[in-house]
């Protein structure tokens, strides 16, 4: 393993970065172009890579099946959270006149930033299960059967 030193010196210092990055997609998506799907993905990619130079085993103690699985909800609710809080408040469903009822426009920045949020925790959380759940697969054939 130690002729992968450079790799993985390398990796430990792209994955700070890259969740930096993410989190600049994710709050400066209202912006310009980006948002919760881009950030999620971004973020996602983050644990894929840490996951494919270190391995299964590492990148799942330090980002647990069960918090990815939690995440995927918890995005969902905020998303849905934010919508249903609207509809109890008595404005529509996602109008987020409700954050903010005598200026509807910082009502509306809030209200898409907590909508873009719960895309990007939700989005992070199923591609982060997809890897996971590919990974974890024991092969079919040996390296030497090709």
């Amino acid at each position: 393993m130690r002729h992968h030193l450079i790799l993985r010196v390398v990796t430990k210092l792209l994955v700070g970065t890259i969740i930096l990055f993410a989190f600049y997609v994710q709050f400066h998506g209202d912006f310009s172009p980006g948002g919760g799907f881009q950030a999620g993905v971004i973020m996602a990619v983050a644990f894929i890579l840490y996951g494919v130079v270190f391995g299964l085993r590492h990148v799942q103690s330090v980002f647990p099946i069960w918090l990815v699985h939690k995440l995927v909800a918890l995005g969902v609710l905020i998303y849905a959270g934010t919508g249903v809080w609207n509809m109890v408040l008595g404005y529509e469903f996602l109008h987020y006149g409700s954050f903010n009822p005598h200026h509807m426009s910082h009502g509306q920045h809030w209200g898409i930033l907590a909508v873009e949020f719960g895309v990007g925790v939700t989005v992070t959380g199923v591609m982060v299960a997809i890897y996971y759940a590919f990974a974890a697969r024991p092969p079919h054939i040996g390296d030497d059967d090709w």
